[in-house]
């Protein structure tokens, strides 16, 4: 786009809502098998004991006071170096406990997944014990002991499985692509939809009742284009997560119905081309041969082909504008250009002082208010209960339309309207 500035930043507000029960399994998809491992009995300060711990049952999860609890049920294999007369045996032992953690969950702006988890204790299923000389001895306090040591390694090991395994880069590049590429608004008027997505805003993670909730706020630039499809390449990275406090409630799309130069000449000549008008009572006649638009700075310039009593090229000016009533874009102040009113003025009077530009200025439209209701049309049909992917469905309702203004391109001119109202994205279990 030529006209790219915050005026035309849309920002489509999506609140989320995530359930604990999809969180719960997603995590059981995620951490599986073992999950900790000691293999050295002389790290830590040589403390005699190595370790392998593995997922018993399926994790629960709850959250209570702004964190995640979780309930994680363990098998622990566990081998130990005891003095006896003077000399370190090792003997090993397997029991059952489960574990109790809080966790902070969070995004970060490489959107890896980070959690921040704290042990909160362990409650004993089976208790450990070792056989020395065939007599089975209670370890519970030795191994507490020991547990109690490691569990913070525990809960980084936790930590860092779940920053390896859990990847929102692939997913959330796929969305960006996907919502990258044309869609086709109108067959009839060859129009498609673009969306130039720009940066990704997140408010921070709140639950309430038993759901995880924030809101996503998706900035870009959002309009419509004539002509045959765009050629949009797929990107190969996605920006970084912004968290901000402040996403607005609402969204607000700018659908830029875009007519090139050509496009609209095409229009304007099939009403004008071949018309004859005539002046002072028939004593003047001129007919037009052809019609040629482009833009010059802010003001729309039309030259114009005539036959009869002036030969040749003439050249106006006018000040586009997006008319909601005629739903056009039209023209007003519509002034000879400078070289061609001093032409006029020396070989064609008759025509400076008639109303022939009042005339062109009243008859010279470009309709685009299909274009716009049929974007209207396609956007409502894509915001009701549209399923992006499987598992995530948006609902939305397009409330108003509100014109802005025209603008000129290189190549085309550009008229802005503003859809706003309200979109839901709703979550029935990660994928």
């Amino acid at each position: 786009m030529d006209v790219q500035n915050d005026k035309f930043l849309s920002t489509v507000n999506i609140p989320v809502s995530i359930a604990l029960t999809d969180v719960e399994r997603q995590i059981n998809l995620q951490v599986n098998g073992l999950i900790y491992e000691d293999n050295s009995p002389t790290d830590n300060d040589n403390d005699q004991f190595m370790a392998k711990v593995w997922k018993r049952a399926p994790i629960r999860v709850s959250a209570r006071d702004s964190l995640f609890h979780f309930h994680v049920p363990l098998k622990i294999w566990a081998k130990a170096g005891m003095k006896i007369l003077g000399f370190v045996q090792y003997q090993d032992t397997e029991f059952e406990l489960d574990l109790k953690f809080h966790t902070r969950f969070s995004i970060d702006p490489d959107w890896s997944v980070n959690t921040q988890t704290t042990p909160q204790g362990y409650e004993w299923v089976t208790r450990p014990t070792l056989k020395v000389a065939g007599i089975e001895i209670p370890v519970t306090g030795i191994v507490g002991r020991l547990i109690d040591k490691n569990l913070g390694k525990i809960s980084k090991a936790l930590d860092e499985q779940v920053r390896k395994e859990v990847d929102l880069k692939t997913p959330v590049l796929k969305a960006w692509n996907t919502l990258r590429v044309p869609y086709l608004l109108s067959e009839k008027y060859r129009t498609w939809l673009l969306v130039v997505p720009k940066r990704i805003l997140i408010a921070p993670f709140r639950l309430e009742n038993n759901a995880i909730r924030s809101r996503i706020g998706i900035e870009g630039y959002t309009l419509t284009q004539t002509g045959d499809k765009p050629e949009v390449k797929p990107a190969v990275t996605i920006p970084e997560l912004i968290v901000s406090k402040e996403i607005p409630d609402d969204f607000r799309i700018g659908l830029l119905s875009e007519a090139t130069y050509a496009e609209a000449a095409r229009v304007i000549s099939s009403e004008f081309v071949g018309q004859t008008y005539e002046f002072r009572d028939g004593r003047y006649k001129i007919t037009f041969t052809g019609i040629d638009l482009y833009g010059q700075n802010n003001q729309l310039i039309i030259k114009a082909g005539l036959k009869g009593s002036i030969n040749g090229d003439i050249y106006l000016r006018g000040q586009p504008f997006y008319d909601p009533e005629t739903r056009t874009i039209s023209l007003r102040d519509l002034k000879y250009d400078l070289d061609t009113r001093n032409l006029l003025f020396r070989t064609a009077n008759w025509l400076l002082q008639g109303s022939f530009a009042r005339t062109l200025e009243k008859q010279l439209t470009i309709p685009v208010g299909n274009q716009i209701d049929e974007a209207r049309k396609s956007l409502q049909s894509r915001l009701t209960n549209n399923q992006v992917t499987k598992g995530v469905i948006v609902n939305g309702t397009i409330e108003h339309v509100k014109p802005d203004q025209v603008y000129l391109t290189s190549e085309s001119l550009l008229a802005v309207v503003y859809a706003t109202g309200k979109v839901g994205l709703k979550v029935e279990g990660l994928q």
